[in-house]
């Protein structure tokens, strides 16, 4: 099918209506339209024009994207309805509303993505129920690892492999099932795992991992990224520590620690009186991941990371118990009114 045409297609689409933008997001967006179609086609080409098929196939899906941002933003607009008092009465008491602020974590998030947003990543989402593929076999998860054992998974249909999401690495699968390189995406979300509600601990949390797939991508890449979020979102002179540590989908791994804000590195209960708090895991994507997507490792290369969404709060904001963050106590959102997403 002729790019240029669907360019065409997709910039003249009429959006004035909500039929009309559902419409589109069939044709262009959703799994089963044309893009997603030409996606599935790209196995198919020869590699010397896959990489270029699958660029203007990107650069196709972003701009059907903008448009039915741009589109939806504008309807919202139109149908705000203006503010009329219904009655007007000076001696009527006074009616005072209360007002919280934006959650720490919303906040958080915010600023991930935008440090990850300004060097090319682009936000991909994923499904919260899913099943023992996308969330362990593909990332190269052994029959017998630990992970799979019901007191840290909440399977749902454990005869079917139907489980709650315990990471959201199944995001970066997905990705990679249905796109070739190059690769560059974000995926924020929910997780869960059994675990006993406590201060450091809680049944759901909050991740956003990363993935970076090219040619010649190297740990010297991965290293570069990473260093360059935490200075953008602690603070340029943040004391940074690597070490060695293994996952199933990456080979070399590694995790990172921050010296620990709350205390200023003398030791404390988060950091477990070290002077050091573990903020992400990362490390170069296993070539049996890739293999696992259809992704040639021989030509490929990339690395992956995830972060804890509440850990970094708990650091930025100085929030001693994890358990605070789902509560909905007014009185905590209360102490994050005017606080904005970038800091």
């Amino acid at each position: 099918m002729d790019i240029t045409q669907l360019q065409k297609e997709v910039e003249s689409f009429d959006l004035s209506s909500p039929e009309r933008r559902i419409a589109f997001q069939k044709r262009f967006l959703r799994k089963g339209g044309v893009l997603d179609e030409l996606f599935a086609a790209l196995r198919t080409l020869p590699p010397e024009l896959r990489k270029e098929q699958g660029k203007a196939l990107n650069a196709l899906r972003e701009l059907a994207q903008a448009r039915l941002t741009q589109a939806e933003a504008e309807e919202r607009h139109l149908s705000v309805p203006s503010r009329t008092p219904v009655f007007s009465d000076p001696s009527f008491p006074l009616i005072r509303h209360e007002a919280g602020g934006r959650h720490p974590l919303s906040l958080v998030e915010s600023r991930i993505i935008y440090l990850f947003q300004r060097i090319g990543y682009l936000l991909a989402e994923g499904p919260e129920i899913e099943d023992d593929w996308h969330n362990f076999e593909a990332l190269n998860f052994e029959p017998d690892h630990p992970a799979r054992d019901m007191q840290d998974t909440f399977f749902l249909r454990p005869e079917e492999g139907i489980l709650l999401r315990t990471h959201t690495s199944t995001v970066q699968v997905r990705v990679m099932e249905r796109s070739q390189p190059p690769i560059r995406i974000l995926a924020p979300g929910r997780v869960y795992r059994h675990e006993t509600v406590s201060a450091r601990a809680h049944v759901y949390f909050h991740q956003i991992e990363g993935l970076c797939v090219d040619e010649g991508i190297s740990a010297a890449d991965l290293k570069a990224t990473l260093e360059y979020f935490i200075e953008g979102f602690f603070g340029a002179n943040t004391r940074i520590r690597w070490r060695a540590s293994y996952f199933p989908f990456t080979e070399m791994s590694a995790e990172v620690d921050v010296g620990c804000l709350l205390c200023e590195s003398k030791g404390c209960a988060v950091c477990k009186h070290t002077g050091w708090v573990e903020v992400l895991g990362c490390g170069m994507v296993d070539p049996a991941v890739f293999d696992a997507c259809g992704i040639d490792a021989e030509r490929y290369t990339g690395f992956a990371f995830g972060l804890g969404v509440e850990r970094l709060a708990q650091l930025l904001y100085g929030i001693p118990d994890l358990r605070l963050f789902g509560q909905n106590d007014l009185r905590f959102l209360q102490s994050f009114r005017g606080y904005g997403p970038i800091a």
